[in-house]
């Protein structure tokens, strides 16, 4: 580790102290399963008008990606401002059961800097904070990191960090036949209009698919209103004026190529700050990780940044514009993966360590959804031509993979192979190997049987019948297909 804080030392905020009157509050509000589907980013089918007020009245950033394309690794790194693969929190719903994960000695969830400092923590599911949020963390953590699940109990004058929990895109379900619930339907009025959903030029034309992204944009417009709902309440309570509030989701849309891979569509996410001290209005086309809002909290609060944090202060007078951002899926669930990238602004290289498997691996968690079986049931009878069935129900991969997104935003054309781009090709390899050495990239070495046998217990606990049967399955197929090398 004491290589990592080496070489990765992050430089510190110039920030002065404030008086403990003076700091600001800092709220964070995290979205699951959503990408950048809002007004301010360009999306035209629906309107957010309140994440577009927080884009106005602050700083949007246009290049924000997330280290890990799923809940728990991407949280993991979120709230210690590492990156996952170096804390060892990179397989999604690890060390949950008797092999447990443990953060290395020098690093601190982010909530407890903030407490030794003296603001007062909580973290909310929903804008009622009626009960505490989402953490997932992939790691032992000490629950009482967090006061409390709302601000309201804090002391008079004392500054807090709240974090606002929203259920986003999973708002939407499995089921197409199933309804939004009905706060959801009753906030909404009207669902979005079929006709006005545009699909990507890699999943089908298909009434399943059009209907699902029409259902997602719905919950686009739900998590609109919620923030509003945030937005109101610090306006009320006369806040407004003494608080940060940053807006981001967890990883993209949950779809074949969203959420779990490392395609824009699963890294790319909306993250918008606006308060005291942030430029009203401004467009940043930079790079950033979600790893940085770690730092960059820090800094507005005037709190020491750890020097061995992997996130940077983006705010900061000294602050080193990243020329690139790098991103890691492992295993899902059952599903044993590793897959690693970095992109520029301009070109993305991807590398499948595992190209012998499918990009379709069996998924219990993805393979409920309605449009993964639909996809499946396209392709099983022979109904799926074209890039679909190209890209999504190959076989087996390209080891490597190389787009010019400048050229192809959508990441259909792999230009690995291409006599023209070896040189970017080369560069990007080389790039990703010293990233993976410097960071310390726990997910060189395959997960332990131990640990992996751990985590499945504790998945087959819960499902009875046929999603029991599913699972004992796939995590037999998983063991089969490493004894063959695949």
């Amino acid at each position: 580790m004491e290589k990592i804080i080496l070489g990765l030392a992050v430089l510190a905020s110039t920030f002065a102290v404030p008086t403990r009157e003076g700091r600001p509050n800092i709220v964070w509000i995290i979205v699951d399963d959503m990408s950048p589907n809002f007004s301010c980013y360009g999306e035209t089918a629906i309107e957010t008008p309140h994440v577009d007020r927080m884009a106005r009245e602050g700083t949007r950033f246009t290049r924000a990606f997330v280290t890990a394309p799923v809940c728990s690794p991407c949280r993991s790194a979120l709230i210690t401002g590492m990156y996952q693969t170096t804390i060892g929190a990179h397989h999604h719903r690890s060390g949950r059961g008797v092999e447990k994960i443990r953060l290395p000695q020098e690093v601190e969830p982010v909530p407890a800097l903030f407490r030794k400092a003296g603001y007062y923590t909580s973290i909310a599911a929903g804008p009622e904070a009626k009960a505490k949020g989402k953490t997932d963390y992939n790691f032992e953590w000490d629950p009482a990191i967090y006061d409390a699940a709302d601000w309201s109990g804090r002391k008079p004058g004392q500054p807090f960090f709240a974090q606002v929990q929203l259920h986003g895109g999973k708002w939407r379900g499995n089921s197409i036949s199933r309804e939004l619930p009905e706060a959801v339907r009753k906030m909404l009025g009207t669902p979005t209009p079929l006709e006005k959903v545009k699909l990507p030029p890699y999943y089908p034309d298909d009434d399943v698919l059009r209907t699902d992204w029409a259902r997602y944009l719905d919950t686009c417009r739900y998590t609109d209103d919620e923030v509003g709902q945030v937005l109101e309440r610090l306006d009320r309570e006369k806040l407004a004026d003494s608080t940060v509030v940053i807006f981001m989701t967890d990883h993209g849309i949950s779809h074949a190529r969203g959420k779990q891979f490392l395609y824009d569509e699963g890294i790319h996410v909306p993250l918008v700050i606006r308060g005291p001290g942030i430029e009203k209005g401004k467009v940043r086309d930079d790079l950033v990780e979600h790893i940085d809002l770690a730092a960059l909290s820090l800094g507005l609060a005037g709190i020491e940044i750890p020097k061995g944090m992997q996130g940077r202060n983006g705010l900061a007078a000294d602050y080193r514009r990243r020329d690139a951002v790098f991103s890691a899926r492992d295993r899902c669930d059952e599903t044993v993966e590793h897959l690693r990238s970095v992109r520029t602004e301009r070109f993305k290289y991807i590398r499948n360590f595992l190209p012998k498997r499918p990009h379709m691996q069996p998924n219990g968690y993805k393979d409920s959804k309605a449009i993964v079986r639909r996809l499946r049931e396209l392709h099983e009878s022979g109904k799926l031509t074209g890039l679909p069935e190209q890209l999504l129900f190959a076989p087996a991969r390209a080891p490597e993979e190389l787009y010019d997104l400048a050229a192809d935003r959508h990441e259909v054309k792999n230009l690995a192979d291409d006599p023209s781009h070896r040189k970017t090709l080369e560069e990007l390899r080389a790039r990703l190997d010293r990233w993976m050495e410097e960071t310390g990239d726990r997910g060189r070495t395959p997960e332990p049987a131990a640990m992996y046998d751990s985590d499945m217990a504790v998945y087959l606990e819960g499902p009875k019948g046929t999603e029991s049967e599913i699972l004992l399955r796939n995590i037999a197929l998983m063991k089969r297909w490493a004894s063959e090398g695949r």
